[in-house]
């Protein structure tokens, strides 16, 4: 873990590449205790030794399946049910943490990626077992944002400084076409990038990053907040791969591309 001074920071977006709709605005002043967080995402390793020491079995597990990317499924993969508003996303059986991709593959494979498959409570269990919890909004979004004040991204505010890529995202002709010009394809290794100015590593593409906080009172309080934007987007529909951005989920949503790390308070 990685310890974040308390202080104000610049909370939010408005500028052009904002979401109004999701919330990001208006931007205000924040005050945030001193915390510690995770540098990492939680990876599969970590939560292979959490379920071998509690037993503990995933919604995903118990359920018997979830959602995975259809472009990491075989091509010869048989015909599933896909969500109606993004159809790249297929119904998999057998699908969970342990089998990311379905039950072709492992997590074994990849023991340095972010667990996938994970709801909110899930990621609490997790949370509670490590001694931790998971962060706030605020605090998530002051340790990603490094130090800096009010930059798009945790590095500053160019999306590829000198062309070089910063995050795991999509690139290309989304949902078609990906060069993986930053050298993966689906997740990738949680420090497979440079860390910000805190340290903390893939607080932007990757993984969705589960909160502590409901998203919105116009939803009851029903969905949590996810932040940082995951392998999946790209600017024709989603760029919310930037530190303020925000998406709400309903605790049970378990899929290929949400992950989490955990917070302490400082005692």
């Amino acid at each position: 873990m990685v310890a974040v001074p308390a202080g104000p920071f610049l909370m939010g977006s408005q500028d052009e590449l904002a979401y109004p709709a999701d919330g990001e605005g208006p931007v205000r002043t924040v005050h945030v205790d001193a915390f510690w967080i995770d540098a990492r995402t939680v990876t599969n390793a970590q939560f292979a030794s959490f379920t071998a020491d509690t037993g503990y079995r995933t919604s995903a597990e118990r359920i018997g399946w979830s959602f995975v990317f259809a472009g990491l499924l075989p091509d010869d993969f048989p015909p599933t049910r896909a969500v109606a508003a993004a159809p790249w996303w297929r119904q998999v059986e057998g699908a969970d943490w342990r089998r990311p991709d379905g039950p072709h593959s492992t997590w074994e494979t990849r023991p340095d990626h972010p667990v996938i498959h994970v709801d909110w409570d899930d990621a609490r269990a997790y949370c509670a077992w490590a001694g931790k919890r998971l962060p706030t909004e605020a605090e998530w979004e002051r340790a990603a944002r490094g130090g800096l004040h009010a930059k798009v991204f945790p590095w500053g505010d160019e999306f590829e400084p000198g062309g070089r890529p910063r995050m795991n995202v999509w690139q290309g002709d989304f949902p078609n076409r990906h060069p993986t010009a930053d050298g993966w394809y689906g997740t990738c290794p949680v420090d497979a990038f440079e860390p910000n100015g805190f340290g903390l590593y893939n607080t932007t593409g990757n993984v969705w990053e589960w909160c502590a906080d409901p998203f919105s009172p116009s939803h009851g309080g029903q969905q949590r907040v996810t932040k940082g934007g995951s392998y999946l987007c790209h600017a024709s529909y989603c760029r919310r791969y930037r530190v303020a951005a925000r998406q709400g989920l309903f605790p049970d949503s378990a899929t290929g591309n949400v992950g989490f790390r955990c917070a302490l308070d400082v005692t």
